[in-house]
């Protein structure tokens, strides 16, 4: 008798963010259109996450299939150092359409962290390149910018990254949520060192969907420019209206000086990074000194395919239908917390655009390694719903397409899990 594709899977494959010898099979998906997956067994799953925060138009979706597909009948990949093509040309010039007039390049790679990784290496040798070398970066406490070095290095010390932490480069840290954050952050910009100060905009998702206010961080971005200090915006999560706006960016007067793009861009159909910077930027390192080019590559950098994608996904993201979708998402999500906001298993509910957030009461500590985050999860999967709580941090992240009917599901279910817990 055949072995199960779970049963090989167990056997033979590492996944990712698991614990293999506490996580069981995985679950089979054989199809997903829209919100739906549709697992080997005929079951169904809404997903409400969209895949890990990268599915903005549902799956399947025919306009960005059609798309790769027309594409990889024409050009699948190109080295992209000597050469370029139509879809990576065209869209860098749509980005930059809707970025304009602050951001004047585009630096392709292939995911969030990598993304992040240039951003960091543009700002550390923008400061080399002149010859004032400065090798400080000041980020926030509870951050997470990806599972590279350098993206690491950056991110929060913790349990993600404890085997590697005497690798990783120094970083000031600053507590957003803190008193003094304001006057911290100052005084570590005031003693000229720092090269950069790299945030995810308005929600720190790994966090927990950690949320602060557009005035605190344009406070920061201030200072940041009074003392001459690069912003990096890491926004592979908040981009493409998550937050009700294109960019959370979008809700500062302020602009930073690098963005950082991945995830939602290509539609969550195929791999591409994004990092964009100012000419100020860029002119550093445009020079006849060989030695002041930036060093940095993938091998399917620009992919053509993933080009394909993401400009597909850009057209549908600027349809009224599209738009409509979002404000709906965010008037649901604003009815629903009312309805749970007094629960007394909830705590802090909370919500921006399209992202929709709150604890779990329980004894633990609330963090991402709380215990009830397995208890949850399997409660949601056992009902159809696919959420996947960040320790007692439930959230919901659904695609644009979701329907009325398919939020109410995954409201209604989320009102049960939490009635069935004990008060």
């Amino acid at each position: 008798m055949d072995r199960s594709l779970a049963a090989i899977d167990q056997d033979i494959i590492w996944h990712p963010f698991t614990q293999g010898a506490l996580s069981g099979s995985s679950i089979v998906i054989t199809s997903g259109k829209g919100t739906i997956l549709m697992d080997n067994n005929g079951n169904t799953y809404i997903d409400a996450i969209s895949s890990w925060w990268v599915n903005l138009h549902g799956h399947g979706h025919p306009h960005i299939a059609q798309r790769i597909a027309e594409q990889a009948k024409v050009l699948e990949q190109v080295i992209f150092a000597g050469f370029t093509h139509e879809p990576a040309v065209r869209l860098a010039e749509a980005l930059l359409q809707q970025l304009a007039p602050c951001f004047k390049k585009v630096f392709y790679s292939d995911n969030g962290s990598t993304a992040v990784e240039v951003a960091i290496k543009m700002a550390l040798q923008y400061w080399y390149n002149i010859g004032n070398p400065k090798s400080k970066i000041v980020a926030l406490q509870h951050a997470y910018h990806g599972d590279t070095f350098g993206a690491m290095s950056v991110g929060a010390r913790g349990g993600f990254n404890q085997p590697f932490e005497s690798l990783l480069f120094d970083v000031d840290f600053i507590d957003i949520h803190a008193e003094d954050c304001v006057a911290h952050f100052e005084n570590i910009c005031n003693k000229g060192d720092i090269a950069a100060f790299i945030y995810e905009p308005l929600v720190q998702g790994s966090a927990g969907m950690m949320m602060y206010s557009p005035q605190l961080l344009e406070k920061l971005l201030t200072i940041a420019k009074k003392y001459n200090v690069f912003c990096i915006a890491d926004e592979v999560m908040t981009g493409f209206y998550r937050t009700g706006k294109l960019l959370a960016s979008d809700y500062l007067t302020l602009k930073p000086d690098i963005i950082c793009l991945s995830k939602g861009i290509t539609g969550g159909f195929l791999p591409l990074g994004v990092t964009i910077c100012t000419n100020e930027i860029y002119n550093v390192f445009h020079s006849t000194d060989k030695m002041k080019t930036f060093f940095h590559g993938h091998s399917y950098t620009a992919n053509p395919l993933s080009c394909a994608a993401a400009l597909a996904s850009l057209e549908l993201l600027t349809q009224s239908e599209t738009q409509r979708k979002i404000a709906t998402i965010q008037d649901r999500h604003a009815g629903f917390l009312e309805v749970i906001r007094y629960h007394p298993k909830v705590g802090k509910p909370r919500y921006l655009g399209t992202i929709l957030a709150f604890e779990v009461k329980n004894e633990e500590t609330a963090s991402y390694f709380n215990n009830i985050r397995d208890l949850l999860y399997n409660k949601f999967i056992e009902k159809g719903v696919l959420l996947r709580p960040l320790g007692n941090t439930v959230y919901i992240m659904p695609p644009y397409c979701i329907t009325d009917e398919e939020l109410i599901k995954v409201y209604t279910t989320i009102e049960e899990v939490l009635n069935q817990l004990e008060v």
